[in-house]
């Protein structure tokens, strides 16, 4: 039987029926759906709708059915129907009897699947902040552990200046930090509560909307019943929040498999997040990685996908809506999973110390030091800067690092240099001397993974 049958005489095309149908993707609200109407078949008992044992009816429908998914997963999909709200109904309707015919009084599937994918929201960006946190827990773990490596910085792929490997595994827990902030922003406006405003003009029994924000556990009512059934902004936001953080698990993935080749040999993948070649046998392939890289694309397109949706629609409600939660439940799908595939990345991978300390170096990375020593000398920095060029130019044609130059050599060049140049080249000196707060000096690289440890600590 069809929610809406009663103007109808004809039946329906079976082709328009299955692509009106969205039970395949919308029934996943369903914990949710049953939440919804639990709490609006108090507020229309306590309206004087519903009579107690009406209620009680539809109170004990609405647990067997719950009762039935939660111990029957697969029981959902052998089902049919329109949606997962008039799947519900029917099924209350065969328990509860024409109790259940009544639950609908006032309610619009409009203001009920919004109501739906708040919540299913809300309890989505709680799992999704839980396992950013369990990523960049495994980031600040490696980064303790080798809080004594330097790597190569990088610039346009080529080797700049040393850092702490801690340094750069704390970049990129800065980046999952504000993934996680967003999602706090992302959840306020997602925590206000749309039921009671009906199909669009609002509801026109006095349901007391107060009490249902206060059952369902929302921080504020919306305000406009227009907007609230057509309001998709807070999908919006995570899509958007979510597109963001594949961005970053995306530059994460392509700096680990550029690091783990074997041109850069920095790092070493597991076995258990790499795989093999079907035809050549040494080959061990990066595709945990690789994957990650390519999936940030569907996210990023889903949120180009939903505001093509939205950016057309006249107020209120239109079909084409039915389209959102395919877009948010893809978004927030690969989102998980790539953070859980991150972390086990992270968790098993090797550093290669000797690689890293042999990168170091090599090729110069201590030209700007150089420079700056020139600076301390009282010379200029564009100065210095064009004569440490001249000096790196040198050695390129002999083959040899600064600091395998000698004094001797160095004085040529300027009179300024002094005995003391090569203190100033020393690895040590390069990295201390970036002690500027957030610089890669040791000290502040400490202080900034006992400030990484609080954050975590606080959730």
């Amino acid at each position: 039987m069809k929610t809406w049958g009663g103007r109808f005489t004809g039946p329906i095309d079976a082709a328009f029926e299955r692509f009106n149908s969205s039970f395949g993707v919308d029934q996943r609200l369903i914990l949710e759906d049953i939440e919804g109407s639990l709490a609006y078949a108090n507020a229309l008992a306590k309206a004087g709708i519903l009579s107690q044992p009406e209620l009680q009816q539809i109170v004990k429908g609405l647990g067997e059915i719950k009762k039935r998914v939660e111990k029957e997963p697969e029981w959902l999909a052998s089902q049919k129907a329109e949606d997962v709200h008039s799947f519900v109904e029917a099924q209350l309707v065969q328990i509860a009897g024409d109790a259940g015919f009544k639950l609908h009084t006032g309610r619009s599937r409009n203001d009920q699947v919004a109501l739906d994918t708040r919540l299913y929201l809300k309890r989505a960006i709680i799992r999704v902040q839980v396992e950013i946190g369990n990523l960049s827990r495994e980031l600040l773990n490696l980064a303790k552990a080798h809080r004594d490596v330097a790597i190569p910085g990088y610039t346009h792929l080529r080797k700049a200046q040393p850092v702490l490997f801690a340094h750069y595994l704390l970049a990129y827990f800065e980046m999952f930090q504000r993934d996680y902030d967003r999602l706090n922003d992302c959840f306020r406006r997602t925590d206000a509560m749309p039921l009671g405003s009906g199909a669009l003009a609002g509801n026109g029994f006095p349901v007391d909307r107060e009490a249902l924000r206060i059952e369902l556990g929302f921080g504020q009512l919306t305000r406009n019943s227009l907007d609230a059934v057509s309001d998709r902004d807070y999908q919006v936001d995570f899509i958007a929040a979510a597109a963001l953080a594949m961005v970053h698990l995306s530059r994460l993935a392509e700096d680990l498999i550029v690091y783990s080749s074997p041109e850069f040999g920095l790092i070493e993948l597991s076995d258990a997040v790499t795989t093999g070649s079907s035809i050549m046998p040494q080959k061990k392939n990066p595709d945990s990685l690789e994957l990650i890289r390519g999936k940030a694309a569907r996210v990023i397109g889903n949120l180009g996908s939903i505001l093509s949706l939205l950016k057309g629609l006249p107020l209120a409600y239109n079909k084409d809506l039915q389209e959102d939660k395919e877009l948010l439940f893809d978004s927030l799908d690969t989102l998980l999973d790539c953070l859980l595939v991150a972390q086990a990345v992270i968790r098993t991978m090797t550093v290669n110390r000797s690689v890293a300390s042999g990168a170091v170096q090599a090729d110069f990375l201590n030209a700007t030091d150089l420079a700056d020593y020139l600076v301390r000398k009282g010379l200029a920095f564009r100065k210095a800067h064009e004569l440490v060029g001249k000096i790196v130019l040198h050695c390129e044609k002999q083959g040899v690092q600064l600091r395998e130059l000698s004094l001797a050599e160095y004085q040529q060049f300027s009179a300024l240099f002094g005995g003391d140049v090569f203190d100033a080249l020393s690895l040590e000196n390069s990295l201390a001397a970036r002690s500027v707060f957030g610089g890669t000096a040791a000290t502040r690289v400490a202080e900034a993974l006992e400030a990484a440890e609080r954050s975590l600590s606080r959730g």
